[in-house]
């Protein structure tokens, strides 16, 4: 309600009886202004949105002078000719680039020594440094310090929110009050001047009447009632000024990522280009055909977001590409949805080549993600599941190690070949970098996905692209990396697309949860056998760490290294103190605490403070139940759980520590887990199943001939169905069962 509006009539009160046509002149008035109020009402989420819009560019702006009084005057210098005097103008006073722009350029050329060629020189310069940090800086929500400024947009944002909900639920019934009263209020009008109805006719009088009298049923309409107090409410509910800034805040720390997505759909200054973001940066020419390269995802069982989409078309449209984003974007799912469209238009074999440590968990999302058959080739059932791949199609995954030995490739033909972890072949004289180009030149289409930076190691990418497009290989130079990350991107668009987290999840950041299943190896299941034999459950636990050639180790190690590759910083947590130490002796320096129940409080604070300060990557070793309550860490992004805990709460509590109001990126979560493990009764038991359920259930030939093979009632213990006794115990029985130690 804006100031001098009358304030509006009580809803539903009777109509005192006066005059004809002063009662015509109050309902009609009535019902105008619940018309006009709605439709105000209609168009504020809009006029709201521009008034964020102004105040994230003030707030842009001044985040903006911030930064640029944090520039020295000698960050201009690469921007400059040589000799220019920036030595004379700090000496003048004008120390920060913030005071170069804000002061007129006559001043600088009082400076002693300064001439007015520096003078412009050093003014565009300054313009050109503002200009860029403009564009890579945008506004954030403050919910520690809650500046004045940002609580007043978070009102703003909050006055829009009620607003899209009120204007979305008075559309409709405004829009049919006002068509079913226009041509009414027309008729009922002539009651409004005697002087009309006086002269009237018999004809139009009844008109009148009648018209009048059908306006006051409808305003009497119980509904009509009800839009009249939803209406009146809304103009509360929607101005900015009503809302208390304790409140207001409450409010984002419950839903943050709701005033986030708002925020991000105002744009100006301080937002980022959404579209040009999901795009990787790319050129628009090359964007604007990928963005028209149609993706069939009926067959892909999950929603993709706009950059994920936009990746999978990408890898459409290239035919044979990289796919470099950030750790924890979901590679996996766009090079899901790029078979996912191809089979949809009737192409049938595609295959992934990946370390083994990450094959199980190729299989888990083929399964999870797509409708397509998913074939394990590797280990001793490698020839059989391949020649079942070449009959029937679907995904087959295999690793880097077992490739060069499928002698049935030699005749395949291969829709799409993915490679995970592509940056295994950087060098083009190994082993299995000849395999995979071998295997490369049978396949229609390629896509390699690799997390790690590649403006950093321009020779490690060309010979990347060389395996795809040797004449882009060509024409990648070490100067094309040096102007910088963005510019890297665009020159090298036709076969790179590599987004980062800040600039595609640009609101409160998101968690991100992974199942990082793992195969054991022969000396892990060597261990846990023996773990099961003792009936030790304890040692059932960690015993996928004590092997020399531990595969979840193994996976650590990779998690870690693609974190600290890109200067995160990363929180492992596990139970055991003995698994803390086999990690830490693996990771070295990067590796510190650990963090265990005899620690002190403040000797624990002080171990992430000292992570928090630490320069790029750095690791921090807890057990989980000491480090996983009352610690703050948002400095760690990625958070690694070792093994399954008992209860999900304890996990949740560990994943709080980094998952936190504060946290400025995307939290990362791995939950390493060993196929064919304790860890997979833990989850049954975390997911409520009846252990073992997976075990004797999943789909094989044998089930589909004998319908006996399916009835587990047959062949299970009775006392795994039995709560009476510890879930403890119960693991151990199921464990010795499946391994058939019993």
């Amino acid at each position: 309600m804006t100031d001098g509006d009358p304030s509006p009539p009580q809803p539903g009160a009777p109509f005192i009886r006066v005059k004809p046509a002063v009662q015509a002149r109050q309902l009609i008035e009535t019902l105008a202004d619940l018309i006009h109020r709605g439709g105000q009402l209609q168009q504020l989420p809009q006029a709201l949105r521009a008034s964020a819009r102004q105040q994230t560019d003030m707030l842009a702006n001044e985040q903006l002078l911030n930064l640029l009084r944090k520039r020295p005057v000698a960050d201009l210098r690469d921007l400059m000719s040589r000799g220019a005097r920036l030595g004379s103008l700090e000496a003048g006073g004008y120390r920060a680039v913030a005071d170069v722009l804000q002061a007129h350029p006559a001043q600088l050329e009082r400076v002693p020594s300064v001439g007015s060629h520096t003078v412009q020189e050093v003014v565009s310069a300054a313009g050109k440094l503002a200009d860029q940090l403009r564009k890579e800086s945008r506004v954030r929500l403050d919910p520690g310090d809650k500046p004045v400024g940002h609580t007043q947009l978070l009102a703003t944002l909050a006055a829009a929110r009620h607003a899209d909900s009120a204007a979305s639920a008075l559309r409709s019934p405004i829009a049919q009050l006002q068509q079913q009263t226009t041509p009414l209020v027309a008729q009922a009008e002539r009651i409004t001047s005697g002087w009309r109805m006086t002269f009237a006719g018999r004809q139009k009088k009844e008109a009148a009447r009648a018209a009048l009298a059908q306006l006051q049923a409808i305003m009497a309409d119980p509904a009509v009632v009800a839009l009249q107090h939803t209406v009146y409410s809304a103009e509360q509910s929607t101005e900015s000024r009503n809302y208390q800034p304790e409140q207001l805040w409450r409010d984002y720390e419950v839903d943050a990522a709701a005033f986030n997505a708002l925020l991000s759909t105002v744009g100006g200054a301080g937002q980022v280009d959404d579209r040009e973001a999901a795009a990787g940066f790319i050129g628009p020419e090359l964007r604007q055909k990928i963005s028209a390269e149609p993706l069939d995802t009926s067959l892909l069982n999950t929603t993709l977001r706009e950059y994920q989409a936009f990746g999978a078309k990408y890898a459409v449209h290239q035919q044979r590409s990289i796919l470099g984003d950030e750790m924890g974007l979901g590679e996996t799912v766009e090079a899901l949805a790029v078979f996912a469209h191809m089979a949809a238009k009737g192409q049938h074999r595609f295959m992934v080549i990946c370390p083994a440590s990450v094959q199980i968990n190729w299989m888990k999302e083929i399964e999870r993600h797509t409708d397509l058959a998913s074939h394990l080739v590797h280990g001793r059932d490698r020839e059989l599941n391949g020649g079942e791949w070449l009959r029937r199609g679907g995904v087959a995954v295999t690793t880097f190690g077992t490739v060069s030995t499928l002698d049935f490739l030699d005749g395949a033909d291969i829709a799409m070949l993915v490679v995970d972890e592509a940056h295994y072949v950087k060098n083009p004289d190994a082993k299995r970098s000849q395999a995979i180009a071998k295997v490369l030149k049978r396949a229609q289409r390629a896509l390699f996905l690799t997390g790690t930076p590649m403006e950093n190691r321009v020779e490690e990418f060309r010979n990347l692209v060389g395996y795809l497009q040797p004449r882009v290989a060509s024409r990648v130079s070490t100067a094309d990396a040096v102007v910088g990350a963005k510019a890297f991107r665009r020159a090298v668009s036709p076969v790179y697309l590599r987004r980062n987290q800040e600039d595609v999840l640009t609101e409160l950041p998101d968690k991100i949860e992974v199942e990082d299943w793992v195969q054991l190896t022969h000396q892990d299941e060597a261990a846990y056998r023996a773990a099961v034999q003792e009936r030790n459950l304890m040692h059932m636990r960690r015993a996928a760490f004590e092997s020399s050639d531990s595969a979840k180790l193994e996976r650590i190690r990779e998690i870690v290294e693609e974190a600290v590759a890109d200067g995160r910083k990363v929180i492992v947590f596990s139970y055991f103190l003995e698994v803390l130490r086999t990690i830490n002796r693996a990771l070295g320096e990067l590796a510190m605490g650990p963090l265990i129940g005899s620690v002190p409080a403040p000797v624990r604070q002080q171990m992430v403070e000292d992570l928090t300060r630490r320069e790029g990557g750095a690791v921090l070793l807890a057990q989980i139940e000491a480090g996983g309550v009352g610690l703050n860490v948002q400095a760690a992004s990625v958070v690694v759980i070792t093994e399954p805990q008992w209860k999900p709460s304890i996990e949740e509590q560990a994943i709080a520590r980094a998952y936190r109001m504060g946290q400025i990126h995307t939290v990362q979560v791995h939950r390493v887990l060993a196929k064919g493990s304790v860890d997979e009764r833990i989850r049954e038991i975390q997911e409520n199943k009846r252990l073992l359920f997976d075990e004797f259930a999943r789909k094989s030939d044998a089930k589909e001939s004998d319908a006996r093979s399916t009835d587990t009632g047959l062949h299970r213990p009775a006392v795994l169905d039995d709560d009476s006794v510890p879930k403890g115990h119960r693991v151990v029985l199921a464990e010795q069962h499946r391994l058939g130690l019993l």
